[in-house]
């Protein structure tokens, strides 16, 4: 009998939720509006009418509030925002001394938390132009405000760009340091050097990095830039785009001069600045929770908030992002945070990911917001290193009814749900679409070396629309390492295109193993709807891969142990070859499947572009196959309900009605999908 473990987590919340209710009962309450006054008593939720009290005006000083009246009587343990902005000088930190706390903004009212302060003075810059307009900036001048993000009433704006779409091409790597690459003639001008903060960003494979542009040579077509290579995934003829360059804008284009303070914007049609409000962040992180090993902070609940505004760094000038955005930090950070909430919370206008639920991190749970317009990724849970992951384990995240969406703006390598070395994790129901890799990825160790990720459960999500053809090698649901126990079912994953090669809608990579994949739903992947790089003794079962546009199911690296078992599962496709990759080598086990191709008979077509079905049957594999039509309801519109009459039913599949994955209408935020 299969138990789910969603099932185990409304409990859990439910049993959480009556125990707040009951602490809540005797609590006093203090609140916060950004027209009130922080010498104020706080407990009234609107100022009264000779205005001597009221609610305070910042969260800094209702926090401070609260830990001071908790140590005289141990009372006060809720914090409501009233609707406005409240803008943070420094990220706000919650220690140990803060547990049992709820900080949530008023009903029907928007609290939110930010670092974005107006940039003001716009005028129309010198030159004729009505469309492009200049404000001075003094901070940037001395270094004490260089932002790198820019809102124009509270709309993302893209940071200058070259070329306005598509990309340049790297025609040669030049080896030594510092780094040096050849550019095609034009491409790159000697005066972005003077500039100083010209980046240039390149793509490659799963990968990327940004580097500021430190010399150019134009007679040799050589640039030279800050920092390093990426250390793997180079390719030839790799793209890459400029930032923040000199020179002619875009509508809806912005350029921040830091030795002229002039920040610069094209207007779009219509715009006029004067009217408008336009705002930059000023710090990279909002909220922290800082606890120790043996003393957590826990029980702290956010409710009903809406974080917006933080930027993004630029580390001596690289940034290289190998894989996942994993070097990217979050606006809501915690460490050795137990039994926390995030409900019902809105994040957007982030330079990296939203949520961090890092080192030491116990039984944390992040459901029911809205993430989106970020640089980075959405949730990131765990550590990378193993001898952090064993000093202070991290488990028992629940992450459900999230929508993540559009993300990747800086990092396009970024994830919309990540964990690292952690185990027993639920990521159920969320929705995730609309980014520039994967879109949940569990593991970090490539190989078999044993590793602390195991017994995740990853189901009920819907994950569509990604990879958008701007990198390459990624999958809906991505794995690495040994993962015992850890179980990927009744999922919904499609439509991945990808820049080059590799999009997969389940991926079991480097070193995978021991990991069941059943009942999901996989159609319209670029490349298939499996791969397996390598790994032992993964179960594919009774999942519908359909509709793949290259192959349906793929496998690279044959080992002597059995690579994965692949049964009861019904592969219907209309394109591309059955097989791909490498099948001569190394045992896998494929049976009791039920194969469709419309375009005719497969058993005349080869099954990866040499090798036939009888040749294929005669190895061992799909005796007990078969290749019949599945009778799908509408399967050109995605409907894979099974007819009455499918072969498939008396062949022992368990059908299959995904409509309902995604996030769960009572946690859906409705201004947000």
């Amino acid at each position: 009998m299969k138990t789910s473990a969603i099932n185990f987590s409304r409990a859990w919340f439910l049993a959480v939720c009556l125990c707040l209710a009951a602490v809540g009962a005797s609590a006093e309450t203090v609140y916060v509006f950004p027209s009130g006054n922080d010498h104020w008593s706080g407990g009234k939720r609107a100022s009264n009418s000779d205005k001597t009290d009221g609610p305070l005006a910042t969260l800094p000083a209702a926090v401070a509030k609260v830990r001071a009246a908790r140590a005289a009587t141990a009372k006060e343990n809720r914090i409501v925002l009233r609707g406005g902005t409240y803008v943070l000088s420094e990220p706000l930190i919650f220690t140990p001394e803060d547990s049992d706390l709820v900080v949530s903004g008023f009903k029907g009212e928007t609290a939110i938390i930010t670092s974005e302060v107006p940039i003001t003075g716009w005028h129309r810059a010198a030159g004729g132009d009505p469309d492009l307009w200049q404000a001075d900036v003094p901070a940037a001048q001395n270094g004490a405000w260089v932002f790198h993000e820019l809102f124009i009433n509270g709309r993302w704006a893209q940071r200058a760009r070259l070329p306005v779409t598509g990309f340049y091409r790297i025609a040669d790597e030049v080896k030594g340091q510092p780094l040096q690459l050849r550019f095609h003639p034009g491409d790159i001008k000697p005066d972005w050097t003077q500039a100083g903060d010209v980046e240039m960003v390149r793509l490659q494979a799963w990968a990327q990095a940004r580097n500021q542009i430190k010399g150019v040579s134009e007679a040799s077509n050589i640039v030279s830039l800050a920092g390093a290579i990426l250390p793997y995934a180079n390719e030839a003829n790799a793209r890459y785009f400029i930032e923040n360059a000199p020179g002619p804008l875009a509508p809806g284009q912005w350029r921040l001069d830091r030795h002229s303070g002039f920040v610069t914007y094209k207007a779009q049609s219509g715009e006029d600045l004067t009217r408008a409000t336009v705002t930059a962040p000023r710090l990279y992180d909002l909220i922290r929770l800082e606890g120790q090993k043996d003393r957590p902070v826990h029980d702290i609940v956010f409710r009903g908030l809406t974080f917006a505004g933080a930027d993004w760094r630029l580390e001596d000038g690289s940034d290289i992002d190998f894989q996942a955005g994993v070097e990217v930090p979050a606006a809501f950070q915690a460490q050795n945070a137990r039994d926390c909430k995030v409900e019902q919370c809105v994040f957007t206008r982030l330079g990296g990911y939203a949520v961090d639920l890092g080192h030491g991190c116990q039984n944390n749970t992040v459901i029911g917001c809205a993430m989106f317009d970020l640089g980075g990724g959405g949730i990131r849970v765990g550590d990378t290193d193993p001898n952090q992951a064993a000093a202070a384990p991290n488990f028992g995240s629940i992450i459900a009814d999230n929508h993540i969406h559009h993300i990747g703006l800086v990092n396009a390598p970024a994830v919309g749900v990540l964990i690292f070395l952690s185990a027993s994790n639920c990521v159920a129901h969320n929705e995730i679409d609309h980014t520039f890799y994967s879109t949940i990825s569990v593991g970090w160790t490539w190989g078999y070396a044993p590793n602390p990720c195991h017994d995740n459960i990853i189901e009920f999500n819907h994950l569509h629309d990604f990879g958008q053809g701007m990198l390459s090698d990624m999958g809906g649901v991505y794995t690495l390492g040994i993962q015992r126990g850890t179980i990927v079912r009744e999922n919904l994953i499609h439509d991945v295109n990808v820049s080059g090669y590799g999009g997969w809608g389940l991926y079991t990579d480097e070193g995978s193993s021991g990991i069941v994949l059943e009942s999901n739903i996989v159609y319209h992947c670029q490349s298939a709807g499996m791969h397996q790089h390598y790994g032992e003794t993964n179960l594919f079962y009774n999942n519908i891969i359909a509709l793949n546009q290259e192959a349906q199911i793929a496998r690279t690296r044959p080992e002597p142990h059995v690579s994965f078992y692949f049964t009861n599962n019904i592969v219907y496709f209309d394109s591309g070859m059955l097989l791909s990759g490498k099948w001569d080598g190394g045992p896998v086990d494929l049976d009791h499947n039920l194969y469709f191709d419309t375009r005719v008979n497969p058993t005349h077509l080869p099954l990866d572009g040499k090798l036939k079905f009888e040749d294929w049957r005669a190895l061992g594999h799909d005796v007990h196959s078969i290749f019949q039509d599945p009778l799908f309801a509408n399967p050109a519109n995605g409907d894979f309900r099974l007819r009455s009459g499918s072969p498939a039913l008396p062949f022992g599949f368990h059908p299959l009605d995904l409509r309902d994955v995604g996030v769960r209408k009572k946690y859906a935020l409705p201004s947000h999908g």
